[in-house]
């Protein structure tokens, strides 16, 4: 059983609101989210109230008067920096990152740009429009190659093409969720995720978790509505390596400015066992299927401390003018 934190610190949160629902391809996700996380803080003792910002406006959330909130938002209008500038200008803390590292972290096409001028190791890729000779990009590139909508997360509207006749089908379906469209280098590998809570010289990885998906397909489904995908925490792999992803996972993070909590994706290229990353997730899910939770309970950090942690850290990240 986790330990309570004391009724002074859970008084001294005051009136807490959980934000999630919202707008998003990801609303259903980050309902289950935030269902955890209100609950979780309501078992702690902190008055904690639930608010969905895709039905209520912005003058509603200034008049519940909150002191501070937690944000369980994921995808657009919640992860992408727009609701952090709205509270920002409210003037209510609120946990995780600012709204420049919260607005880079959800354009994967800006992320990879600052991680290869940091010098970290990310997959080539190629930006698309409709004008595109994808022939040439993927004799660039090399196939197989994978075409995603760089806004969109939880894996929405990602098509892997081993051929390229197929390239034109699955830059169809990114172009129709995205502006643009990216395409990236596959990294034949294994799958991780790495939790980084804390920001600035205090950021520390959590475990690395391996995620092993059906025929290698950790899409939206398998990601939050079935069973089948394997999560193991610690994986089989040197330590050397899992220690390497953490560094690699802070670095990218601190990087970017991310404050209080994200998870960061990376590969694992079988070939040299040399780890790629991905993209950073700046509101990770935290559902019974999350791999933040995982990862924390891996250090003996229960899901509702791990809440609590993630809780402290809410603050306003301009400073007072």
């Amino acid at each position: 059983m986790s330990m309570s934190i004391s009724k002074e610190e859970a008084q001294s949160f005051g009136k807490v609101g959980v934000l999630f629902g919202g707008r998003s391809a990801e609303r259903e996700v980050s309902i289950m989210s935030g269902s955890g996380v209100l609950e979780a803080l309501r078992g702690q003792g902190i008055d904690a109230h639930p608010f969905d910002p895709g039905q209520r406006s912005l003058g509603e959330l200034e008049a519940e008067k909150f002191d501070r909130v937690f944000i369980a938002l994921h995808g657009r209008l919640g992860e992408d920096g727009t609701l952090q500038g709205a509270l920002e200008l409210l003037g209510i803390p609120y946990t995780g990152s600012g709204v420049m590292a919260s607005s880079v972290g959800m354009d994967k096409i800006t992320t990879k740009v600052l991680w290869q001028k940091a010098g970290l190791p990310t997959p080539d890729y190629a930006l698309l429009d409709g004008q595109s000779d994808l022939p040439a990009v993927a004799a660039q590139l090399g196939l197989p190659l994978i075409v995603k909508p760089p806004h969109e997360g939880s894996s929405i509207g990602i098509t892997k093409v081993n051929a390229v006749d197929e390239f034109q089908a699955a830059y169809d379906v990114a172009a129709k969720l995205d502006d643009e469209v990216l395409a990236e280098s596959f990294v034949t590998g294994r799958e991780f995720t790495v939790a980084v809570l804390g920001t600035g010289a205090a950021a520390r990885a959590l475990p690395v978790v391996e995620i092993v998906a059906p025929e290698g397909k950790y899409d939206y489904q398998n990601k939050y509505f079935t069973d089948d995908v394997q999560y193991f925490c610690p994986p089989q792999l040197d330590e050397a390596v899992q220690a390497e992803m953490g560094r690699i996972a802070v670095e990218a993070y601190r990087t970017l400015g991310c404050e209080g909590w994200a998870r960061v994706d990376v590969l694992l290229r079988t070939s040299d066992n040399r780890p790629f990353l991905l993209e950073v997730n700046t509101s990770p899910g935290m559902t019974t299927h999350s791999l933040v939770p995982m990862a924390a309970r891996a250090v003996g950090l229960s899901y509702e401390e791990l809440c609590v942690e993630i809780l402290r850290t809410a603050r306003l990240k301009n400073k007072k003018v």
